[in-house]
């Protein structure tokens, strides 16, 4: 059965301007189970992640300034959120649903969270409403652990991975793969081991034929044994912060090529939700319920 990572602790008291990034979570779900695609037994809330698990990742001064809301006025300016306990909770709660996501994958194949992609956050820095750093926690965790060898990012959101590119630029059991919008945040890029900076305005066709032409070869030549895919759906086109031209059909098929990839490779794989920040809200919700639609299709 396929079980999919929420938790309640993902809804943070905001100002209004900040509040559609959070809330976005609680509206899949509900959306999720409204139309039958989840049942109420497969959503589970993740059990936190110890403190030890955060500073295999995370400079410890950082954390602790984190988690005492100490952060400096450019430190929560660079991070685009008030600081607040409801938010280290939530950063700490997405990590953790990427974190046991993880696990499960290593013995099902496939584990889901609704959040996570907080690909902004550096080792020692907030950045992009990024705290924590969901897929390297994980990552080096599993590495630390020696439950796997190497690992893949397929990093998918329109903007630059670059905290998870810094953080394992010169670490050789991990390559990250970043494709993005090249005319967006973040604008001073780090080097993933693979970026594609896509013009503005790209759409379905181009996107797809060149993800198609240039993943497989990353996966066969790399050969990890778990893949990370950052879902995020700011490639649509009604994305206020994007600047590529997706459909959401063009963004299932995105979701399919990744997905049906990985399962005929039989390379476990982890799937978290990313960015979506359209002022139609009905298209981000649609276009991740679409990614779960499609993991449902395969692996369920």
């Amino acid at each position: 059965m396929l079980r999919v990572s929420y938790s309640d602790t993902y809804q943070v008291p905001l100002p209004f301007k900040h509040r559609f990034p959070m809330q976005k979570y609680e509206l899949l779900r509900e959306q999720l189970l409204y139309q039958g695609i989840l049942e109420p037994q497969q959503l589970y809330i993740p059990e936190f992640i110890k403190e030890e698990i955060i500073l295999i990742t995370h400079d410890e001064e950082y954390w602790a300034r984190v988690k005492n809301l100490r952060l400096s006025i450019q430190e929560e300016r660079r991070l685009g959120f008030p600081q607040s306990i409801a938010l280290v909770r939530r950063s700490i709660a997405s990590a953790s649903g990427t974190f046991w996501s993880s696990l499960y994958a290593l013995t099902e194949g496939i584990g889901v969270s609704l959040a996570g992609g907080t690909h902004h956050a550096y080792k020692d820095r907030a950045e992009g409403f990024c705290i924590l750093n969901d897929v390297a926690i994980s990552l080096n965790y599993l590495i630390q652990q020696k439950k796997i060898c190497k690992g893949l990012v397929i990093d998918l959101d329109v903007h630059q991975g670059n905290g998870t590119a810094k953080i394992f630029e010169d670490h050789t059991a991990v390559f990250t793969f970043s494709m993005h919008a090249h005319e967006n945040y973040p604008f001073a890029k780090e080097r993933s081991d693979l970026d594609i900076s896509l013009p503005t305005g790209t759409g379905d066709e181009n996107y797809l034929s060149i993800l198609k032409s240039t993943l497989p070869s990353v996966i066969t030549q790399f050969q990890p044994d778990i893949i990370y895919y950052i879902a995020g759906v700011d490639v649509l086109a009604t994305d206020r912060l994007g600047k590529l031209n997706l459909t959401l059909e063009g963004c299932k098929k995105r979701d399919e090529l990744v997905l049906e990839l990985a399962q005929s490779l039989q390379i476990p794989i982890v799937v978290v939700m990313g960015g979506g920040y359209s002022n139609h809200y009905a298209d981000i919700i649609n276009a991740h319920t679409n990614t779960i639609k499609v993991i449902k299709n395969l692996y369920d």
